[in-house]
């Protein structure tokens, strides 16, 4: 697979936003897991989750990838 560091080893990511405009978020890589609602800090959670998307497989390569591994066992 030609895939670098998955933007998302470090843990999960959450982002909750609100009918009002407000948002909260959590992730392990940003304030150890607790609750941000500061904007810089959603705005890091929200670049990595783009990284993310943007890292991961579509689902035909996704299939492909799988059936490849199956394959090998």
């Amino acid at each position: 697979m030609d895939r670098e560091e998955h933007a998302g080893i470090a843990g999960g990511i959450e982002v909750l936003k609100f009918a009002d405009g407000a948002a909260v978020g959590r992730s392990l890589a940003v304030a150890n897991g607790r609750p941000v609602t500061e904007r810089k800090q959603l705005h890091i959670l929200e670049l990595r989750y783009g990284i993310i998307r943007a890292q991961a497989l579509t689902p035909r390569e996704s299939r492909a990838f799988i059936e490849q591994l199956l394959g090998e066992t």
